[in-house]
């Protein structure tokens, strides 16, 4: 995304506050030191996202986490000294619902410089003057070519999360440091019409998948930093149907799960894996979604 400015993070507690340092964790601005979540009020306020410990005029009470590994929680409130003077910038990932019940994926592009050849939702930088829905379908569109119109969909705030790049502190100081809302757009239309417009950015995407509800659910189970990747339950299909985008025609292909139930590794290169953040924005889906249906749901 070629941007036109960033929107920076700005922390208030007790009325009183101001932007977000990087290298220093926003969630520890709001959690005790043994703690990784909080309940936090957002909002946009004059060009920059604010979190606050109290609600605002338009703001929206949702909850901000980060990883137990995260990178600024582990530097302390004295991060190196060629970390500071930099701010913590915005980002929006959209969770694409269609609805057949599936939830678009994409595999981010081997070349990008954060997070490379791991699987997210589409999302990115939010702009001045540009409200979180803004973001994110503007964002949807970029990175995959699917406009949604008006009226077709619905949408909300999941959560926010603390994404540091690199991820683990073994990998190096951090270079990347943003505050991710998650947000949750459920369209009417099934994902065979949405997968007929897609068109990703090969600079951008180099895969992207329609995982179902029970893959999702497993793929929320696996907890990064624990060490080791976990098994693929019996109950799910050895691979999945994907697309691959780089390298010409749009192809399909099969993967197979395990590669999407990988977990970070806590040193050494990266694998190919769901992103933490993404893990933790599918539990929220969850829970909502198990909410939506109730007892008699499918």
């Amino acid at each position: 995304m070629a941007g036109l400015g960033r929107v920076l993070v700005h922390v208030r507690r007790g009325g009183e506050g101001g932007a977000a340092r990087f290298g220093q964790s926003v969630t520890g601005a709001f959690c005790a030191p043994h703690e990784d979540a909080a309940a936090v009020s957002c909002g946009l306020q004059r060009g920059c996202f604010v979190l606050a410990d109290a609600a605002f005029p338009g703001s929206t009470e949702t909850v901000l986490r980060r990883p137990p590994f995260c990178p600024a929680k582990l530097l302390g409130a004295q991060p190196a000294a060629e970390l500071r003077g930099r701010g913590v910038e915005a980002a929006v990932a959209v969770l694409l619902q269609a609805g057949t019940g599936r939830v678009l994926l994409t595999r981010r592009a081997a070349g990008l410089r954060g997070f490379p050849n791991v699987w997210v939702p589409p999302g990115g930088h939010a702009e001045p003057d540009e409200e979180l829905l803004a973001v994110g379908l503007r964002e949807l569109q970029e990175e995959t070519g699917l406009r949604l119109a008006a009226g077709t969909f619905t949408w909300r705030l999941l959560g926010l999360w603390e994404s540091v790049y690199p991820p683990m502190l073994s990998r190096g100081p951090p270079r990347r440091h943003h505050v991710v809302a998650y947000l949750l757009l459920c369209s009417e239309e099934p994902h065979e019409e949405l997968e007929a417009r897609l068109s990703p950015s090969e600079s951008e995407v180099s895969a992207y998948a329609w995982l179902e509800p029970r893959v999702l659910e497993a793929i929320a189970a696996t907890e990064d930093g624990a060490g080791s990747s976990g098994s693929v339950p019996g109950t799910l299909p050895a691979s999945v149907s994907i697309t691959e985008v780089s390298g010409g025609s749009p192809r399909a292909t099969q993967l197979p799960t395990a590669t999407l139930l990988n977990t970070a590794p806590a040193e050494g290169e990266d694998v190919e894996r769901v992103s933490t953040g993404t893990k933790f924005a599918l539990g929220l889906w969850l829970e909502a979604r198990g909410g939506e249906r109730g007892p008699a749901g499918p």
